[in-house]
């Protein structure tokens, strides 16, 4: 997961005008600060179990929030409105299908 999201950060840095080399090493800075999160995470569960369901529901919260006006709007500013609807509703059936089969 850490390699194609660090490569996402850097391909948009460099889009954006950053050279090469300094969005490679902001990349990899964004890849370092994630361990220590979940470090983190990992010890504040322990301290506050009965807070996890709502920090779970939060973290729903925020991604669904990053899809809906981040990344769908982007499937469809270049012209492939079909296709990307079609694999957002496919993934959505398809992670329906292994939530209920794997339990």
């Amino acid at each position: 997961q850490n390699a194609p999201e660090g490569l996402a950060v850097a391909v948009a840095l460099m889009g954006e005008g950053y050279p090469r080399l300094r969005a490679w090493a902001i990349a990899a800075l964004t890849g370092i600060v994630e361990p220590v999160g979940g470090v983190l995470g990992a010890g504040a569960i322990t301290l506050s179990e009965p807070l996890l369901p709502w920090g779970l529901a939060f973290a729903a919260g925020a991604m669904i929030y990053v899809i809906s006006h981040e990344i769908i709007p982007e499937t469809h500013r270049s012209g492939h409105q079909n296709r990307a609807t079609m694999g957002l509703a496919v993934g959505l059936v398809l992670m329906l299908f292994l939530d209920v089969w794997l339990g």
